[in-house]
């Protein structure tokens, strides 16, 4: 499938790559129909969609199977009056019911947004309001259900509740009896346009209200790179990436990607996370592709890896924060396997990566993925040079790069704010070595100024976190009247090193600090915690940190 939509599916090296990558766009590209429904038609046995969950249910699904249930779940849908452009929110966890509600709301031309479990009943009524949401489809659990209807009474635009059980709260449909009893589905005339929108997401927003990042409909295109060439995907490939549905990880790498390579993707529906349940799977169903963030892979070199058969896997790749050293070296030894990094955000897919004919630098973000135009920029406005850090920025001065969002969602100023004058500003910092290789710094607001130094709280965290005492840690900046600021890390201690908290251990982190990065990032305040803010995706709140430091 992938090779519909390039010129070139091989490339030898970055340069090939940068000179001969070229997505084609279709005119009125939908997934559910040029992928799913074409698969269906040309391979309808292929194997799509593996589930499992943790009470030892597994079921497999083929493209024609996808193609039935997408097609009753879009009839169904529109039995229930959802169309075009109308707003449906997926509350969904990793239930396969996400894969038929997302694909059948693209055959309707209807806007998807996947959203977390763990909303309260304030949160669903900010997203209703601010979307205007007018179906809410969600795992049949009590607590998600309770906060959905606490919420109703507040969100007028709300026409339909629908729960895939096994529970039932009063007003909510019953998904499996409406798909069961759906009529035979008819494609609807002009469904949607390249520039409708398709997929939002709510950003976790770390220093206020989530923003609405609204992605039209060839945004799916865009993770072809993601898929095929970060991943290193192929039709006989059965990958997992461990994210929940309701963040953009699960678009990156359990649906567009993967389907466009052909691949099988694994999902593991689990209450908990638990490192050896993860290694039993890739043991039991023989799993060839992993991707997940570096603190995953920290829980798995950290089991008994002896029982249990990795020789499945072929390819793994990591991304959300900066790969450590040893973490690497310790995959490598076990697996054999080089964990190969990247970057993107909910606006975009991946625009850095390690790519497979590339050597991994571990802790780099990779290269420029080439559909992306891609710059560092100083404070000043000038292009960065190699070693200086800088702001990533996307230039669009050649049109809008396929996989980049289209705007915050009703809100222009927002959106003019972080892309002007055909420059797209991620609001991450990164510095670039002699190879082209970047590294990730921070977030432009959290970047510390001491004494002349431009000090990302990142690297600083990175460095404490091979500590045996940290066990998690944010590093800010506060106010210092001699060197303008200095650096802070507030800290959550190893139960073992609670009862050693004191001036001794802050002295020993420093030292341990100043061995691992450059001198000048050592942490002069620390402050050992119970808990660090957060926001509900999980991201730590600096700014909160730093306002109650002033």
């Amino acid at each position: 499938m992938v090779e519909r939509f390039l010129s070139q599916t091989q490339f030898a090296s970055q340069e090939d790559f940068i000179k001969n990558f070229r997505i084609n766009i279709p005119e009125n590209f939908n997934f559910g129909y040029d992928i799913v429904d074409a698969w269906a038609a040309e391979e309808p046995d292929k194997k799509a969609l593996l589930w499992t969950n943790d009470k030892g249910d597994s079921r497999q699904f083929t493209y024609s199977e996808m193609k039935e249930y997408t097609d009753r779940t879009a009839s169904y849908f529109q039995s229930l009056g959802i169309g075009r452009g109308d707003k449906v929110m997926l509350i969904l966890k990793r239930r396969y019911e996400f894969w038929f509600s997302i694909i059948a709301l693209h055959k309707i031309g209807a806007v998807a947004i996947p959203a977390t479990h763990l909303l309260t009943k304030k949160d669903i009524v900010y997203r209703c309001e601010a979307a205007t949401i007018k179906m809410i489809v969600a795992a049949g659990e009590s607590v998600i259900l309770k906060h959905i209807s606490d919420a109703l009474p507040e969100c007028p635009s709300l026409v339909n509740l629908v729960s895939v059980g096994p529970e039932y709260a009063e007003g909510f449909e019953d998904f499996h009896k409406g798909i069961e009893n759906a009529a035979p589905f008819v494609r609807p005339e002009n469904v949607n346009t390249n520039d409708d929108i398709m997929l939002m997401y709510f950003t976790s927003g770390t220093t206020g209200e989530p923003k609405m990042v609204a992605h039209d409909f060839t945004y799916p295109l865009g993770h072809i790179a993601t898929a095929a060439f970060w991943h290193n995907l192929h039709r006989d490939s059965l990958h997992i990436t461990i994210a929940d549905t309701g963040w953009a990880k699960a678009a990156w790498g359990k649906l567009y990607g993967q389907m466009i390579a052909g691949a099988n993707i694994f999902v593991y529906d689990h209450e908990k996370f638990t490192p050896a349940d993860i290694l039993q799977k890739i043991h039991d169903y023989h799993i060839t592709s992993l991707c997940a963030p570096p603190t995953i892979y920290r829980f798995l070199i950290r089991e008994d890896l002896s029982k249990f058969d990795l020789s499945s896997l072929e390819y793994c790749t990591t991304a959300g924060e900066a790969l450590n050293y040893s973490v690497y070296e310790t995959f490598l030894k076990i697996t054999g396997i080089r964990l190969m990094e990247g970057f993107g955000q909910t606006e975009t897919t991946l625009t850095l990566g390690t790519f497979p004919w590339m050597e991994p630098k571990p802790g780099s973000m990779g290269v420029p993925n080439p559909q992306y135009d891609i710059d560092l920029l100083t404070p000043d406005g000038r292009p960065a040079e190699d070693g200086e850090q800088g702001q990533i920025v996307i230039r669009t001065r050649n049109g809008k790069p396929v996989g980049l969002f289209k705007e915050y969602y009703r809100d222009p100023e927002m959106t003019r704010e972080a892309w002007h004058d055909d420059v797209y500003y991620t609001g991450d910092v990164a510095w670039r070595d002699e190879d082209g290789y970047y590294w990730f710094v921070g977030r432009a607001d959290d970047v510390i100024k001491s004494s002349g130094y431009r000090i990302g709280p990142f690297e600083v965290e990175s460095a404490l976190m091979t500590h045996p005492a940290v066990v998690e840690c944010a590093i800010t900046g506060v106010p210092d009247e001699i060197r303008g600021q200095v650096v802070k890390a507030t800290i959550i201690l190893a139960p073992e090193y609670r009862a050693k908290a004191g001036p001794d251990l802050v002295k020993e982190l420093q030292d341990h600090v100043k061995r691992v990065t450059a001198p000048y990032k050592y942490p002069r305040v620390i402050e050992f915690v119970d808990e660090l803010p957060k926001t509900i995706s999980g991201k730590i709140r600096r700014a909160e940190i730093r306002k109650n430091d002033k």
